[in-house]
């Protein structure tokens, strides 16, 4: 029996027929016209519903596995980058080695864009895609879990109610994800914490090391030997401009001053594909060093985790200028003074505070370390 079959990414034998499934889907055909046809007229939504799916029986005709399916995915990224980044730099990946399976712990800032960018570089250096992590809020709609898990994509079951299930739901993911690592030699992706850090705060969740932690803890394997078999590499990602910032600012700031804030139906689709296809201008991937048996609690695995992370983020012009502003100074850069004008007003201190934290958190990590106040 299959005992991750809820949860794991489709295998080979089953992408033709959830590709087939997805062309007869009313919700996905309708989801790409809203996307690539937003002003047309709904008259001619008909004809191109038909449209769609005659393009999309010719495109998916020659996939008939995963890696067939990423290749496709591969073009789109291309087009992706040339189109919204200005440069994409990796550092580190030299590192790592092909025949590990590795554990990328990461910060989070954009729903589909992270795992994206830590996948294309691992493709560009001739290393095993990733096998991604996502909560299963991000699934409400059905098409939504198809399209990820034949990305290689696995769920992550956040919304289950009661102390039992959610710990059954805990072991099982972290049976999979040992299984994956130790066993299949598979590299896996996953956010340091529960959903993205909107204010720019990259904080590593201990309850996330502990769900590493519970498979080998069954086999009595020591704290620090079963995270150093996990071969964990944290992974910083930094956006010299986040597509979604004014949207992450609007719910900061409507949480702020209500105490509350009822997401759409329709934002965490709205928010994957503005980060797709919004302008980021520079993004540098960083990849740090696999973490040793050296760290014999949860708390300093964590800390070990949110050093690296943080003093491996790479710093943009616009994390600076953020800063300068804050501090009541001119504006380092006039591109994100540009920027910041078509943010309302209510909003810009939270933006630039969004900006500004990475910058903050590296500048205390450095001075603490170096012993300063």
């Amino acid at each position: 029996m299959d005992q991750f079959h809820d949860i794991r990414p489709y295998n080979d034998s089953e992408v033709t027929g959830v590709l087939k499934d997805l062309v007869e889907t009313p919700d996905f055909i309708n989801t790409i016209i809203a996307f690539r046809f937003a002003k047309w007229p709904r008259f001619l939504h008909g004809p191109l519903s038909f449209l769609v799916k005659t393009a999309l029986k010719r495109q998916i005709g020659s996939i008939s596995n995963v890696h067939e399916f990423q290749m496709r995915v591969a073009n789109y990224m291309e087009r992706m980058i040339k189109t919204t980044t200005t440069n994409v730099e990796y550092r580190g990946i030299e590192k790592l080695d092909k025949n590990v399976g590795y554990l990328f712990l990461s910060n989070h800032r954009d729903i589909a864009m992270d795992p994206a960018f830590v996948n294309y570089g691992l493709y560009l250096a001739g290393l095993n895609t990733v096998r991604i992590a996502i909560g299963d809020n991000l699934l409400s709609r059905p098409f939504v879990s198809d399209i990820m898990r034949l990305n290689k994509s696995f769920i992550v079951k956040r919304s289950v109610n009661g102390i039992r299930e959610m710990m059954a739901a805990f072991g099982q993911l972290s049976s999979y994800i040992s299984e994956s690592l130790m066993k299949e030699q598979s590299n896996i992706w996953i956010a340091q914490k529960e959903g993205r850090a909107k204010d720019g705060l990259d904080q590593t969740d201990p309850a996330i090391i502990k769900m590493f932690f519970m498979s080998q803890k069954k086999e009595k394997i020591p704290f620090a030997e079963a995270m150093g078999n996990l071969k964990i590499v944290p992974v910083s990602i930094s956006y010299e401009y986040d597509p979604c910032a004014f949207d992450k600012a609007q719910e900061l700031h409507q949480k702020s001053t209500t105490g509350n804030y009822e997401k759409s139906e329709t934002e965490d689709i709205d928010s994957i594909k503005n980060g797709i296809v919004g302008q980021k201008g520079k993004v540098v991937v960083t990849f740090g060093d696999v973490i040793k048996d050296d760290f014999g609690t949860p708390e300093s695995f964590v800390a070990e985790v949110d050093r690296q992370i943080l003093t491996n983020y790479a710093i943009h012009s616009t994390n600076e200028a953020a800063f300068a502003l804050q501090q009541g100074l001119p504006s380092t850069d006039s591109a994100f003074s540009s920027y910041l004008e078509a943010c309302p007003e209510e909003l810009k201190e939270t933006v630039l505070a969004m900006y500004a934290n990475p910058l903050k958190q590296q500048k205390k990590y450095l001075n603490t370390q170096h012993g300063s106040v």
